[in-house]
C-alpha cells in the first residue's frame, strides 16, 4: 500500500490541495476539466472555491492504486469536518481532464 501518487498531475493536484495553492491545483488540471461529486457533475472552479480553497480543504492519503490514478483519502474542510473519500483521475496530456470523488 502506497500513500504517494505515483501520476505527477495526480501528485500536482493533491500538493496543491494541501498547500491550499489555486494556481497550481488549476495548472494541473486542463482547460477543460470535468469533475463530479458523489455521482453528480459539478462546476469545477464554483466546487474547488467553496470545498477546497474558501474552507481550507486538505487530503489524508490513506491508499493509491498501482497506475497513481485512484486513491482513497481522508478529506477534511471547515464545512464538513472529515470523511473518508475516493478520488478517481482521468489524466490526458499530462493534465487532469477529470475527477470524480465521493465518500468511500
Amino acid at each position: 500500500m502506497t500513500t504517494h501518487p505515483s501520476d505527477p498531475a495526480v501528485a500536482a493536484f493533491v500538493a496543491a490541495v494541501n498547500t491550499g495553492d489555486e494556481e497550481a491545483f488549476f495548472a494541473a488540471l486542463s482547460d477543460d476539466a470535468t469533475m463530479s461529486e458523489d455521482g453528480t457533475d459539478r462546476d469545477l472552479a464554483a466546487w474547488a472555491e467553496r470545498e477546497i480553497f474558501s474552507s481550507n480543504g486538505r487530503m489524508a492519503i490513506e491508499d493509491v492504486s498501482a497506475d497513481g490514478r485512484t486513491l482513497t483519502a481522508t478529506y477534511t474542510n471547515a464545512t464538513w469536518g472529515s470523511m473518508r473519500t475516493r478520488w478517481a483521475f482521468t489524466i490526458a496530456d499530462g493534465r487532469i481532464s477529470r475527477f470524480e470523488t465521493g465518500q468511500a
